[in-house]
């Protein structure tokens, strides 16, 4: 006789019998292929990263870098290619990385905050300049302030941080105006409606222009006293990784000493520094 409960028939017995084969069935079968899966990909990312460090490869160098049959990594690099991650040479048996991986660096870049990217130039700025650094993006027809960090020899407390500013009286504004279209420049100036806010503000259309002709063929903009009497400003473009002008980084200061002799040499600091961002942003320069 069978001791009570060992029957796998038993009502117990086969429940318990069940579950465990259930148990073991499943474990059996997600875990072998997940383990698999994970390898592979680690396999795939592996094969990249060759490519990237050597330009190009063959199946047998690569199978040795990653200690695997020729015929297991000529599977990843099939597998990359119909992906256009990879593709081969003239010579055929090389590969290289593909243009599917500028697809997904331009997915990465384009999601990249401009002002995470541009904190440390502009902090690194204020200090060599000694003034107000900003960076400004346009909206609709103004020039909005988006980041702003304050030299050692900044005079006053005013926060630009949020601030809509017109276009036509702001160096951002102003650079950012001059690598637009003429007809999206022309459709901005008419809805911001163009007005004095000051005796030196720019509000003749062929005096803005030649402005912002001379802002484009130099590299940065300015303002003298265009906005606020006794303020001087001076931007230069932030750009894409497409060559877009996105944004602008500027330079603010008091007119004493901030003066336009001092805006023109520290010109190329600030130039530099909006490269610097652009590079950030996937801009190849």
């Amino acid at each position: 006789m069978r001791a009570a409960g060992s029957d796998p028939s038993g009502p117990f017995g086969a429940r318990t019998y069940s579950c465990a084969m259930s148990n073991y069935t499943a474990e059996s079968e997600t875990t072998g292929p997940a383990v698999s899966g994970v390898q592979s990909v680690d396999r795939a990312v592996s094969v990249l990263e060759i490519l990237a460090q050597r330009g190009e490869a063959g199946v047998s160098e690569v199978a040795a870098e990653i200690d695997v049959h020729k015929s297991t990594a000529f599977r990843l690099l099939g597998a990359l290619e119909s992906r256009g991650l990879v593709e081969q040479t003239a010579e055929r048996g090389k590969y290289r990385l593909g243009f599917g991986i500028v697809r997904l660096a331009g997915a990465v870049t384009g999601r990249l905050d401009i002002t995470q990217q541009g904190r440390p130039v502009c902090e690194r700025l204020s200090e060599e300049i000694g003034e107000t650094v900003n960076i400004a993006v346009l909206q609709e027809h103004y020039a909005v302030n988006l980041y702003q960090v304050r030299g050692p020899g900044a005079v006053g407390t005013h926060n630009w941080v949020g601030q809509l500013t017109p276009v036509y009286a702001t160096s951002s504004g102003k650079i950012l105006l001059a690598h637009l279209s003429e007809e999206e420049r022309t459709a901005v100036l008419a809805t911001s409606g163009v007005r004095k806010l000051t005796a030196h503000t720019l509000t003749a259309r062929a005096k803005l222009e030649k402005d912002l002709a001379e802002a484009r063929e130099r590299g940065y903009a300015m303002t003298l006293e265009e906005m606020e009497i006794g303020l001087h400003a001076v931007a230069a473009p932030i750009r894409s990784r497409d060559g877009e002008v996105i944004a602008a980084l500027s330079a603010s200061g008091p007119a004493y000493r901030f003066t336009e002799e001092r805006i023109h040499e520290l010109a190329p600091a600030l130039i530099g520094g909006a490269e610097e961002i652009s590079r950030r942003m996937g801009h190849p320069g």
